[in-house]
């Protein structure tokens, strides 16, 4: 011990008054070292005064103070469970009621997943009949509305691109509407600023 002074929890050991079996060598280290008879010293003066202020007790409200502001993170599971807990009613009749109507629409719906698995061919077929009747009726109203429009050639150009060709020649119209629109809303304000 006569080769290094002593640390700040050694003179901390010290201070406390605790004994043991590593202790006795610390305190033979003080006894022939000046410069931690110093410090030793040094450190029983602050440990005297701090002993000799006077204690005193938080406010009662204190905790509650301090916790108002502490912003305490809720886990995503307790407050799941919380926000259940305000759907279920407090009497024993309408808790029985709610239970037995959200069986019914489970069961409701578990029947009418299990027939679709089981009649998955069936749907399938179903929605793609439903689709091309929804398909060839778009292409018949087109066809009629744009033979009206534009004649037979425009009947041919239609035929022979599909429903892409349908798509391109509505978005040609809606640009064609949009900028006719706007060319005439700036011609006529620019004609009201002319005037004034």
């Amino acid at each position: 011990m006569q080769h290094r002074h002593l640390l700040p929890n050694e003179i901390d050991l010290l201070l406390d008054g605790e004994v043991g079996f590593g202790v006795a060598p610390l305190r033979a280290h003080v006894d022939g070292c000046e410069d931690c008879q110093a410090r030793l010293a040094r450190s029983r003066k602050i440990v005297d005064v701090l002993e000799d202020l006077e204690h005193f007790a938080p406010s009662v409200r204190f905790a509650d103070r301090v916790m108002a502001q502490v912003q305490i993170v809720e886990p995503w599971h307790v407050a799941a469970l919380d926000t259940a807990r305000r759907f279920v009613p407090q009497s024993a009749s309408m808790r029985t009621i709610m239970a037995a109507t959200a069986s019914a629409a489970a069961l409701a719906l578990t029947s009418g997943a299990v027939w679709l698995a089981l009649h998955a061919d069936l749907t399938l077929y179903s929605l793609n009949l439903a689709a091309g009747r929804a398909r060839t009726m778009l292409m018949d109203s087109a066809a009629s509305i744009i033979g009206t429009a534009f004649g037979q050639s425009g009947l041919d150009t239609l035929r022979s691109s599909g429903l892409r060709g349908l798509a391109l020649g509505a978005g040609v119209m809606i640009v064609a509407v949009g900028g006719a629109t706007f060319g005439l809303r700036a011609l006529a304000s620019s004609s009201r600023r002319s005037r004034e």
